[in-house]
């Protein structure tokens, strides 16, 4: 981290957004949500259609919009359009269209993709799996009933978990070194205003020495010094990664750590690499489930992109400042 960059930390407990000065919560009032899949839209080269998930709010114009990557995970299903429900509706009851695309790396689609070029990580194909999300926004809107004309195209952000994180560094602005070419590709989109990454992958190099590197390469091939869109960094204090590496959970902070600001962190306290379950309700994969934790997560993510997203928005500030009289803290925050 620059040393010269100014740092600010809080603790958060359960309940964060409320505005000090009228005393309203901007993020407080939910509304029931539409869901509706598969959005199926075909792309030149790809080996199976790209299908999405969109999730909004019954009500409300002017939405901005949060790309959901999914991570790779055991489940057949998690790792699809139909994983993250716990993130997806809550976002979308609080005034998101969340957009949920089944990369090919999804288990749903190993059948018919395992011999696909760029197979088995499929990483840039996971990355342009996003930019055709927003080539085609339009389409994708006239193609939800009662979507048409509500969406603000200007307020784009991107969410993603574990391998999904790794997807939104790139789209954040990290490089990578293919490892087939030694080329350094940057697949940055500039619409992107902001992003979250959950429980992401962190650095390569002589760290990069755990069972599993050898065979996922490309995880370690990311420099995030180009990652220049802001950006909050969600890591949990017991996420062990020793398959990849022996940093311990710290390895999950580099995403902050190594990136430009402005970058904020939120380290979840005894979080597991599941961060409490959001990959899905009652997912038996989950080894830290908590309830109280997603809720918590999935606040103060809103709060964080709402306040990219709508300038002058309290609702990120009051998150960090307020705390929860005698209750247990769920997190540290610290930014640069």
């Amino acid at each position: 981290m620059n040393t010269s960059t100014a740092s600010t930390r809080a603790t958060t407990g359960a309940d964060a957004t409320t505005d000090p000065t009228t005393g309203a919560d901007p993020l407080s009032s939910p509304v029931p949500v539409l869901s509706f899949s598969p959005v199926v839209l075909s792309v030149p080269g790809r080996p199976v259609d790209l299908q999405v998930r969109v999730s909004v709010p019954a009500t409300g114009t002017g939405l901005p919009v949060i790309l959901l990557s999914h991570g790779h995970g055991p489940s057949h299903h998690l790792s699809s359009l139909h994983g993250y429900a716990p993130l997806a509706d809550f976002w979308a009851a609080r005034g998101f269209a969340v957009v949920q695309p089944t990369h090919l790396t999804s288990r749903t689609l190993s059948h018919l993709v395992a011999d696909a070029p760029g197979a088995p990580d499929f990483w840039r194909s996971r990355a342009e799996d996003m930019t055709h999300v927003l080539d085609r926004l339009d389409e994708i809107e006239k193609a939800v009933p009662q979507l048409a004309g509500r969406i603000d195209p200007a307020k784009i952000a991107l969410a993603g978990h574990s391998l999904g994180g790794f997807t939104a560094a790139l789209l954040l602005g990290a490089g990578l070194k293919d490892p087939d070419t030694g080329n350094v590709v940057h697949l940055a989109d500039p619409r992107i205003r902001a992003g979250v990454l959950l429980a992401a992958p962190g650095r390569g190099g002589e760290v990069f020495n755990g069972p599993m590197a050898e065979q996922w390469p490309i995880i370690g091939a990311v420099d995030f010094s180009t990652m220049t869109t802001p950006a909050l960094v969600v890591v949990g204090d017991q996420d062990d990664p020793r398959h990849f590496t022996d940093m311990g959970p710290d390895w999950h902070a580099d995403p902050y750590t190594l990136a430009p600001a402005p970058k904020t962190l939120l380290t979840l306290f005894d979080a597991e690499h599941g961060l409490g379950g959001i990959a899905g309700y009652d997912a038996a994969e989950t080894t830290d489930e908590n309830p109280e934790r997603v809720a918590a997560l999935a606040r103060l993510t809103a709060a964080y992109l709402h306040t990219r997203l709508h300038p002058g928005s309290p609702a990120w500030q009051t998150a960090c400042a307020a705390l929860t009289s005698g209750a247990a803290p769920v997190g540290r925050v610290e930014s640069k």
